[in-house]
């Protein structure tokens, strides 16, 4: 079967993400006309007046963060797919994750913030704080891993040594949470914490979200011909003149970057920086990383602002964990691109 000509095949992209964030808009407990929602976005009144006032404070932030989100966790685990050589790789696999975890129950958990913590702008530390403390724990094991990663020559051993921490810094986690089961409020705060949600961030909450995300992209997009090599082999790209170790650095600072910010603000998502670059792959074929980049980037913003589309079951004020829908819903299909991709012969590392 022919392939779908890279301009069309961007093109296609870029339309569904538009289509998804629009129906992100205008889709919840109250539904709105898209045509409300379009005055709503460019600041005009709408009718009734109130849904102005959802879409521009509370629906529109939640797409936006979502669209970021995927791109980043997608572009983060194509980076630690092709700095590993390995497909199951994925932005949280040197312990980024954990760190973030482990700061949230320090301050949820330790602190006694308990459930206020998560709620918003009220209580001691609010939502601030917790986004706060996620990234200094996520940035803390990050340097941690830099730290060993600048001494070890082989990217294997690093992966295994950024396990290990995670691990590590997980039971901690867990050391935390088994102690503050009496603090229901605290335990049922870091728990709903990480189901993950793209709901609740505020546009100044984004005036920090946006520019780093987009900052990290644009780094990861400068180290495109690094990452080509680097799935030659580290020794072919040293002989090609890449200095190994400190591209293997800046790789995973950027692919720490762009996790540990989403998951400050948005808690642990799972599946996306796994998925994204497959389905990424198994549309773009050829084209080296120059391409790939971009397009992971759409596909995960894709994938996230469909994942936030289903957890808020559109038509009824419930909604579901969101690392649910990503991975009942999202690991079928990337089963069946791998297994489509082995029986056609092409690679999925």
């Amino acid at each position: 079967m022919r392939s779908i000509p890279r301009t069309v095949m961007f093109a296609l992209l870029s339309v569904a993400v538009v289509g998804l964030a629009l129906w992100t808009v205008a889709l919840g407990s109250v539904r709105i006309p898209l045509d409300e929602v379009v005055q709503g976005v460019l600041g005009n009144p709408t009718e009734p007046s109130s849904w102005g006032t959802i879409v521009r404070q509370v629906r529109l932030p939640r797409a936006l963060t979502a669209l970021l989100a995927g791109s980043a966790l997608g572009v983060g685990g194509l980076q630690m797919q092709t700095l590993f050589r390995n497909p199951l790789a994925d932005p949280f696999i040197l312990g980024t994750s954990a760190g973030a975890s482990l700061g949230v129950a320090l301050v949820v958990l330790a602190s006694g913030a308990g459930g206020a913590a998560l709620g918003g702008s009220s209580g001691t530390f609010g939502a601030l704080g917790v986004t706060a403390a996620a990234a200094m724990g996520a940035g803390a094991v990050t340097l941690l891993v830099l730290a060993v990663s600048r001494r070890v020559a082989n990217a294997a051993t690093v992966l295994i040594i950024g396990l290990m921490i995670g691990y590590a810094t997980q039971a901690v986690v867990t050391v935390l949470v088994s102690a503050g089961l009496q603090r229901f409020d605290g335990v049922r705060a870091y728990i709903a914490w990480g189901f993950g949600s793209f709901a609740g961030t505020t546009w100044s909450e984004l005036q920090v979200f946006v520019p780093v995300v987009i900052a990290a992209l644009l780094a990861a997009g400068l180290m495109v011909k690094s990452l080509d090599a680097l799935l030659l082999g580290d020794r072919y790209a040293a002989s090609m003149g890449l200095r190994v170790r400190r591209v293997r650095v800046g790789i995973i600072s950027t692919a720490a970057l762009l996790a540990g910010v989403v998951t400050a603000f948005c808690g642990p998502i799972a599946f996306i920086g796994i998925a994204a670059p497959h389905v990424a792959r198994g549309l773009v074929r050829h084209g080296g990383h120059r391409v790939l980049v971009p397009a992971t980037a759409l596909v995960g913003a894709a994938i996230a602002l469909a994942a936030g589309l289903i957890a808020q079951l559109p038509g009824v004020d419930a909604s579901l964990p969101l690392n649910a829908v990503t991975s009942l819903f999202g690991a079928p299909v990337v089963v069946a691109i791998l297994l489509r991709m082995r029986r056609s012969g092409e690679a999925v590392a």
